[in-house]
């Protein structure tokens, strides 16, 4: 077989053995503040700005994992889930032992209407409210700043 006949091979076959991605579930915490929609952020444990996520939790659908995720890295003790995810963004979830993981990743606006001080994550995580436009700006992931893009048209209709 000619190296070009093993590229062939490689590219028709590597498709059968690649994995979906894994899926998790964030919370587009927001509010209306002095100067219009601002959404919540949490620092990831690398130091970016992120929106609170996690895995699909069993027994419950997205709005509500999004819902316990915006409690504990967030403190979210009060909120309203929208039932449908405004949409979804590819990345990669690093882990600290085992390869990398493709991730596609819901996202659920949740009106926050109560915060607490005392969360399960609150030692760990720093948290902060940003307009729209400012949290587009901290953010480093473009998907993620396109989901903030359609919130922000959303609500300016």
């Amino acid at each position: 077989m000619t190296f070009e006949s093993l590229t062939h091979l490689r590219d028709y076959v590597a498709p059968l053995f690649r994995r979906p991605n894994a899926v998790q579930v964030a919370a587009l915490c927001h509010r209306t503040g002095a100067s219009g929609p601002e959404v919540l952020l949490v620092k990831s444990s690398s130091g970016r700005w992120i929106l609170p996520k996690g895995w699909p939790m069993e027994g419950t659908d997205g709005a509500g994992t999004a819902l316990t995720e915006a409690w504990e890295e967030a403190g979210v003790k009060r909120g309203k889930a929208e039932n449908k995810a405004i949409g979804t963004f590819q990345t990669v979830k690093v882990l600290e032992t085992g390869p990398d993981v493709p991730c596609t990743t819901y996202v659920y606006p949740i009106e926050v209407r109560k915060l607490a001080d005392d969360y399960p994550e609150a030692v760990e995580r720093e948290r902060k409210w940003l307009p729209v436009s400012e949290a587009r700006a901290v953010i480093d992931d473009s998907g993620l700043r396109e989901i903030l893009d359609l919130f922000e048209r959303r609500n300016a209709a």
